[in-house]
């Protein structure tokens, strides 16, 4: 994460009908799925990426806004593992509302620093985003995301995202795209 840029929250959707992002994990890693107890992991891979001050209060995110959907985060949450069982990235196929309407959203998307710039991140929103596919269908699905991610944001258009700069609050998140393009159209190749 780049937190010398402004901060702005910028949304990207992918339409139905977009390809399906194709990338295989380097030898030495797999993909698995959540098991009860992953949730250390979970927050020290999104603490290690900055998206928490520390892993106690990332543990405490998760366990209130995710563990109480247990069978859905076994289904819905990945994690990039090494051969020795350490897991090095996570990815969650969850959804928001806005109102009744039910959106499927990408959440937590992340790899460890030290095991960046190796393709993880890309198989990973690429098996992600098949995962999306399989329990949503083909429909409308979105990823929030912000300027100082805008590394993670060239992944997401690379997997078939665009910056959605017409809907105002999609899944109730407010939607500051169109502020943060200025910002960051250099960095992703705009």
């Amino acid at each position: 994460m780049d937190k010398t840029l402004p901060y702005y929250r910028v949304i990207l959707k992918r339409q139905p009908g977009a390809p399906l992002p194709e990338m295989r994990l380097p030898a030495g890693y797999r993909i698995v799925h959540f098991q009860a107890g992953d949730e250390q992991a979970w927050a020290e891979i999104e603490h290690s990426v900055d998206e928490f001050e520390s892993v106690a209060n990332a543990l405490i995110y998760f366990r209130r806004d995710y563990l109480p959907y247990l069978k859905e985060l076994e289904r819905r949450t990945l994690f990039i593992e090494t051969e020795a069982g350490l897991k090095v990235g996570t990815f969650t196929a969850w959804w928001n509302y806005t109102g009744v309407r039910r959106h499927p959203f990408m959440h937590w998307v992340a790899v460890r620093p030290e095991y960046q710039h190796r393709g993880l991140g890309k198989a990973l929103v690429a098996e992600g985003v098949r995962l999306m596919v399989a329990i949503e269908g083909d429909c409308a699905m979105y990823i929030p995301t912000q300027t100082w991610s805008y590394k993670a944001i060239r992944i997401y258009r690379w997997a078939g995202f665009e910056l959605e700069t017409e809907e105002p609050a999609p899944g109730g998140m407010e939607n500051h795209t169109q502020e943060g393009i200025p910002i960051i159209a250099h960095l992703i190749g705009l």
